[in-house]
């Protein structure tokens, strides 16, 4: 992703956040008050970002898909990274984008020497994801109870995965 893109980025955020408030830690009230701009730490460093890298994918010239790969900036961590933010737009769900980014995204981690982790969470219930996820390599290591607390009360469980690099 570069910085042109953020405008895009921004919408296809705000358009999930606000149709599944089940599936991301940040409410879509929040977020929907923060400038496209606000969104550049996701961008590499090479454009001005913090992040390793956001992966994203069009359609007819609209972003559909995106994913953030985020390194741990201490010291003793460096050898782990983390996947935030994995958004498919409902109209371009089952056609295999997101299998396709995550499969991007793990190979240019994997290119990456220091690396031997990724990690990330995924709401518990979200059993078309872990499938996902699991089916990249990824596994359980844990579960945070009631990570997410929605506006009418309900808790949504996060479910922690882990996806080694290399072999130790």
């Amino acid at each position: 992703m570069q910085a042109a893109d953020l405008a895009d980025y921004k919408a296809l955020r705000d358009a999930m956040l606000l149709r599944h408030e089940d599936a991301f830690t940040s409410d879509a009230a929040t977020e929907a008050t923060r400038p496209a701009a606000s969104y550049q730490p996701r961008l590499h460093a090479s454009v001005g970002g913090s992040a390793l890298f956001t992966l994203v994918a069009w359609q007819g010239g609209r972003m559909v898909a995106a994913l953030t790969c985020e390194r741990e900036p201490r010291q003793k961590v460096r050898h782990v990274a983390h996947l935030v933010g994995m958004m498919v737009a409902d109209a371009s769900q089952g056609q295999g984008l997101g299998r396709r980014l995550l499969a991007q995204a793990l190979s240019l981690l994997r290119s990456e020497p220091e690396l031997e982790l990724v990690t990330l969470s995924v709401s518990a219930g979200n059993v078309a994801a872990l499938r996902l996820y699991e089916g990249a390599g990824f596994t359980r290591y844990g579960l945070l109870p009631r990570a997410i607390r929605l506006p009418d009360g309900r808790y949504i469980d996060k479910a922690l995965m882990v996806c080694p690099l290399r072999k130790p």
